[in-house]
């Protein structure tokens, strides 16, 4: 199994959730791991994507969420290209393959959306193989750090994701 892994983090929690899952599917096979703004815009000659982004405003970040973040919450990185951005490049796969999605978001208190929910959906659109429920993983505030045990809870995930899809 080759896997891709692409995730957009401004302050590292969803890097760090990344790395996780790509971890665990290390174990199966050979995993690329690269940020949104190195994801390249075709996945062909991959088994398994995992797309990972913060949700800000109740999806996916745009342009002006994530300069709102390093303006007023003193978020260290903006990508120039979030996992929004990146998706509307992506081409259709060749052939379908599977495709699961996560994100980050604050704990408390608790928000509607998910950029995770926004993003498989629009994997689905481009012809990928959405089976696996979305995941979230819950950071404190804005900048983190990540509730405790979620990198454990992260790792669990993308094993079920393996199991789920056979991989």
């Amino acid at each position: 199994m080759r896997a891709l892994v692409v995730y957009e983090s401004l302050w590292g929690n969803t890097k760090q959730v990344a790395r996780a899952v790509a971890d665990r599917l290390g174990g199966v096979g050979t995993v690329d791991i690269v940020d949104s703004d190195a994801a390249p815009t075709t996945v062909d000659g991959y088994d398994l994507l995992v797309v990972g982004g913060p949700t800000h405003a109740f999806s996916m970040t745009r342009a002006a969420t994530r300069a709102e973040a390093v303006k007023s919450h003193s978020a260290p990185h903006a990508p120039a290209r979030g996992i929004r951005e990146w998706l509307n490049e992506l081409t259709r796969p060749a052939a379908a393959i599977p495709a699961v999605t996560f994100d980050t978001r604050v704990d408390k208190p608790r928000m509607p959306g998910s950029a995770a929910k926004a993003a498989r959906h629009e994997l689905r659109s481009l012809g990928f193989e959405t089976v696996v429920k979305q995941e979230t993983f819950r950071v404190h505030g804005y900048e983190g750090p990540l509730l405790e045990a979620e990198l454990e809870r992260a790792s669990a995930w993308a094993g079920e994701a393996i199991a789920a899809l056979g991989l």
